[in-house]
């Protein structure tokens, strides 16, 4: 693969080139996680605005636009499943944010045809494209739109799960693609969200990437279960029938059973086009689902045909965004609450206030780091909007309007459900509850602990632990080396299913007791900044974790990427009575505290640090690490200046280009072997 080189001879003091390149990499970033993880990381608004800006300084300097650029790529590469070459490209829309650019696009088009150009205003629906394929009526083929230009995935059998797909068409013709989009309306949302709650699963942030996470699925009776919608809004491609607009079309559609965008309006002036993106806005708040905008397209499809595409807009349609609805309200107090990871977040409580058509009251203020930059006491008067229309924030304060006793808010030193210190994360901002016994954070603890990356409890799964909490059985993680002796109760209550599953589940407990190493049992303690490789490190320096719990906080500092926040953070953690009392009787029930010498094979790797991304070949990902470690080398989790290989499989993600960003050399599982066997470098 060629390195990507853009980022060198980048004058140091050129601040705009290093703006415009830094928007590149951060808007790839956000687009990954949007488009292939479903795990949006910022507002659609924030979003648009950082794009806009990139936008604005390419205008300036054409010349420094480069292929990785968000202005060049259409959707984002599809990356699961069975892929599928698009016939039809499926492209995005030019989006503006004025009524300028509004007029401007409708003159633009009546100059070009007269004015009797017809324009269609429609909701632009917050979900994912998705094309339909029919032959003789029949359906066929359903496929995302990947990366819009070349290829999508294969959906067909999820797709047949939503019932506003239609199957068989009442008037069939040879051919006919139709795109739409696929939503979630609100309450179908909520309803898997709060499945999800219950059955202590991850939640999904909003409808859309809940659609997306769903259409995906590998089993369709989720994607049945979950309710999801679609609205068709463009035909693709047809044979044996021919439409002169595009309203004939939908009519078309709608006579087989299609169901079509609902609200949409034909225009003849910017005035109206005007008025009708007005009265979508206004109507957010009443529809059953998220829209993120109004679309204005040309009707006369030989209109359309004339202008074409460019490489990634059609010239005949604009998408108008809407600016976020912000409100004035005053704050009433701020709640703290402990996560399920030990993570304390502050909620704004504030007067109810109506946002894109429904009360809210609450705010996350994320951290006292956010809570600082916005400058916020109790009683100032805050300015609220909704983020992607979904999830109100706090955007900023009018201190024009700050009470006369105002005084800044600070967040409690101490968790809010059982008093204990709170410590600050190792590099971030958030404050972590670390008592092992805390109840707002034993289930989560729980399931960390009995992890594959911990003490691989096998069939030890999340609602086990909530019923075993629930009932008393587990008090904090040394009882569930206790189970063993409940087991006539756990039996009679069916608490893990029946005799013979009870048995297995607590054999595999017992397994794990004897035979996980004390890094693993060090990991799975959960004390903030120690996960999976700096618990080996911790070990592989200390030699136990009772020298881990007498060392100072010198010696802590003194191990590789151990900072000043984790060394704390672990001093903190074996000084603290509960954990003490918790460390005792976790040696006594036998778990493993001390390193076990494996046999080392070599030094050739020592003080190399390897990140290991991709599916490699011959060889899984433990057994590579095991490897690198029996050489003297370390693997890492993430790519940094500092990694010395990136070790690369097949459908490697993001860590190979954050690694040809950074020049850190990538290597093959057999440049690793070489390199081991060897003693020499690549």
């Amino acid at each position: 693969m060629e390195q990507l080189d853009f980022f060198s001879g980048l004058p140091s003091d050129d601040s705009e080139r290093n703006e415009y390149l830094e928007l590149v990499k951060k808007l790839n970033h956000f687009a990954e996680l949007y488009y292939s993880k479903d795990e949006p990381e910022i507002s659609d608004y924030e979003y648009d605005s950082m794009n806009n800006r990139l936008k604005q300084i390419e205008k300036e300097h054409p010349d420094w636009v480069v292929p990785e650029s968000p202005s060049v790529r259409v959707g984002w590469k599809a990356e699961k499943g069975v892929l599928v070459k698009h016939n039809v490209p499926m492209l995005s829309l030019q989006d503006v944010f004025t009524k300028e650019e509004v007029y401007e696009f409708v003159e633009s088009m009546r100059k070009e045809f007269g004015e009797e150009a017809e324009f269609l205003v429609e909701t632009k629906i917050d979900g994912l494209s998705m094309a339909l394929r029919y032959e003789e009526g029949e359906l066929r083929l359903a496929v995302t739109r990947g990366d819009g230009i070349n290829e999508g995935e294969d959906v067909t059998m999820n797709a047949r799960q939503i019932p506003d797909v239609v199957k068989q068409m009442k008037e069939p013709v040879p051919y006919i693609e139709i795109r739409g989009e696929v939503y979630m309306t609100r309450k179908a949302f909520e309803n898997v969200n709060a499945k999800a709650e219950e059955e202590g699963k991850k939640t999904f942030a909003n409808p859309r990437n809940c659609a997306a996470g769903t259409l995906r699925q590998i089993d369709t009776r989720i994607t049945k279960e979950r309710g999801l919608s679609l609205f068709i809004f463009n035909i693709q491609e047809t044979r044996g029938i021919t439409f002169n607009t595009h309203l004939e079309g939908y009519e078309y559609l709608k006579r087989n059973g299609v169901k079509v965008i609902e609200n949409c309006y034909k225009c003849s002036t910017a005035d109206e086009v005007w008025d009708a993106i007005t009265r979508i806005g206004n109507m957010r708040g009443e529809l059953e689902y998220d829209i993120d905008g109004a679309v204005v397209k040309l009707n006369n499809l030989s209109e359309r045909t004339k202008l074409g595409n460019t490489i990634k807009f059609p010239r005949w349609a604009i998408a108008y965004k809407y600016p976020p609805e912000v409100k004035e309200t005053r704050l009433l107090d701020v709640e703290v609450n402990t996560g399920r990871t030990g993570r304390v977040t502050p909620v704004a409580i504030f007067e109810p206030v109506s946002l894109c058509g429904t009360m809210v009251s609450r705010a996350t203020l994320h951290n006292q780091d956010f809570i600082d930059q916005l400058g916020l006491g109790i009683g100032d008067t805050i300015l609220v909007y909704k983020s992607g229309e979904i999830i109100p924030k706090v955007k900023g304060v009018n201190e024009n309007k700050r009470p006369a006793d105002w005084k800044p808010y600070r967040m409690p030193d101490s968790c809010p459900v059982c008093g204990h210190m709170l410590v600050r994360d190792e590099g971030g901002v958030d404050f972590k509850c670390v008592n092992m016994m805390c109840p707002g954070t034993l289930v989560n603890r729980l399931v960390n602990f009995v992890s594959r990356d911990c003490m691989d409890i096998k069939g030890f799964g999340t609602e086990y632990i909530r019923k075993l909490t629930e009932e008393g059985y587990i008090k904090d993680i040394a009882d569930v080396f206790e189970l063993k002796d409940k087991r006539a109760e756990l039996i009679e209550g069916k608490l893990l299913g029946l005799e013979k599953n009870t048995d297995k589940l607590l054999a595999a407990i017992e397994e794990a007791r004897t035979v996980t190493p004390a890094d693993k049992v060090l990991a799975g303690l959960g004390i903030p900044g120690v996960g999976k490789a700096t618990a080996k490190e911790l070990i592989r320096t200390f030699g136990s974790i009772d020298a881990i719990g007498e060392a100072g906080r010198d010696a802590l500092l003194a191990v590789q990427d151990i900072g000043d926040i984790s060394a704390e953070g672990i001093y903190n953690f074996f000084h603290d009575e509960g954990n003490m009392i918790l460390m005792t009787r976790l040696k006594s029930l036998g778990l493993n505290f001390a390193r076990t010498d494996n046999e080392t094979l070599g030094s050739s790797l020592a003080g190399l640090t390897f990140c290991i991304t991709g599916t490699l070949e011959g060889m899984s990902r433990s057994e590579a690490e095991k490897l690198i470690e029996s050489y003297g080398g370390k693997p890492v989790s993430s790519v940094s200046k500092k990694t010395s290989y990136l070790l690369m499989g097949a459908d490697a993600g993001s860590k190979e280009r954050k690694a040809r960003e950074l020049g850190v050399p990538i290597i093959s599982i057999e440049d690793l072997k070489r390199m081991a066997e060897s003693g020499q470098d690549q």
